[in-house]
């Protein structure tokens, strides 16, 4: 038995698809400044701007700096990685409530971090946040230096 030529409208479909799945990891490349990054929460304390641009009962996000800050309540502030649990992309934006990724859908609760739409099932990591100096301030302390003995 010989096998058959492959029909070209099934070659060509292939290369459709491979195309579009091409500008799909375009679009969560490690490239991109607002793509994946090694770490998906700030290693070293991050000034972010007036706590007053957070809506009490709201979020907002900080795409550049990786993070999206809620307010429950009144100068109560929580901060998660804006980066998907998922793929490692960067959320785009805020929409009812929830933080978007734009490479596959998911969404991620702006009070929690949980994911509440799919393909993610991991919530986002939590990251610390404070005021200080009038400003909101993402990561970790500052490190004590260490002294010598």
């Amino acid at each position: 038995m010989s096998a058959q030529p492959t029909p070209r409208r099934t070659v060509l479909k292939g290369a459709a698809l491979a195309g579009a799945a091409g500008m799909g990891v375009a679009a969560c490349s490690t490239e991109s400044k607002l793509g994946h990054a090694e770490s998906p929460t700030p290693t070293a304390p991050v000034t972010l701007g007036s706590p007053d641009e957070v809506p009490v009962g709201g979020a907002k996000l900080y795409r550049e700096e990786r993070v999206m800050v809620s307010c429950p309540a009144k100068g109560q502030y929580k901060a998660f990685s804006a980066q998907c649990t998922h793929a490692g992309c960067a959320l785009d934006k805020i929409v009812e409530g929830h933080g978007n990724c734009p490479c596959h859908g998911s969404r991620f609760d702006v009070m929690t971090g949980k994911a509440v739409k799919g393909p993610a099932t991991v919530p986002l990591p939590a990251v610390p946040v404070r005021v200080e100096g009038g400003k909101l301030v993402a990561g970790p302390e500052k490190a004590e230096p260490e002294k010598k003995a």
